[in-house]
């Protein structure tokens, strides 16, 4: 009968930090009027408005992507009577990657004064355009956790590490976390971006083989 050999099994985690070069911006417009056509056309000569600042400061087609888009009535109750129609809500929302993070203000700025008091600006996220150097990173820091543990555990143990039994990747922030913010710097100036860094968390279980 053969014995099972000993083993320790330790969870690492590790987090690797760069500068950014992928914006993501989430920009959409808004129109409320009394007829749904009125809304409509308006919502989208406001976001056509926005495409156009966008494509005329060099942000190409493919980084621009509608992801989402509504139309709705909105009601109101009236003593009597019910709920009654008082108008119409359009809007739509664009997807914007900008690749050039140093010019990204003057992007934003040319995009709201475009669409006008239509605009909203929804949202940003700081990223990398090919993540997997970094991801690389975060998982060899995550491994060099996992092994520091499981050397103390062996010590501790008066045993020594074998063999690798098996790795698996443990759930974790595979995607890049925005450490940036967005600042006035005055009242007559648009806002800037400070890029800041972003993280990738990466983590993982090892089980080693321990031997005498």
């Amino acid at each position: 009968m053969t014995e099972n050999p000993r083993s320790v099994s330790v969870n690492g985690s590790g987090t690797a930090e760069a500068a950014p070069d992928l914006l993501t911006l989430s920009i959409g417009v808004e129109s409320r009027r009394p007829e749904v056509e009125a809304a409509y056309g308006d919502a989208a000569r406001a976001s056509s408005a926005v495409t156009a600042a966008l494509r005329d400061h060099g942000v190409p087609d493919a980084d621009i992507t509608t992801s989402g888009l509504d139309v709705r009535a909105e009601v109101s109750w009236q003593e009597g009577r019910g709920q009654l129609v008082s108008g119409y809500l359009a809007s739509s929302t664009l997807s914007v990657r900008l690749r050039e993070l140093a010019a990204s203000s003057a992007v934003i700025a040319a995009a709201v004064t475009a669409g006008g008091d239509a605009v909203r600006l929804n949202g940003l996220e700081l990223g990398f355009a090919d993540p997997s150097v970094v991801e690389s990173r975060a998982r060899e820091a995550a491994w060099r956790d996992a092994r520091t543990a499981a050397e103390h555990f062996a010590s501790l143990a008066g045993a020594r590490l074998g063999r690798v039994v098996s790795v698996s990747q443990q759930p974790g922030n595979a995607h890049p976390i925005p450490l940036a913010r967005m600042k006035s710097v005055a009242a007559s100036e648009p806002l800037t971006v400070e890029a800041g860094g972003s993280s990738v968390t990466a983590a993982v279980g090892v089980v080693w083989e321990l031997l005498d």
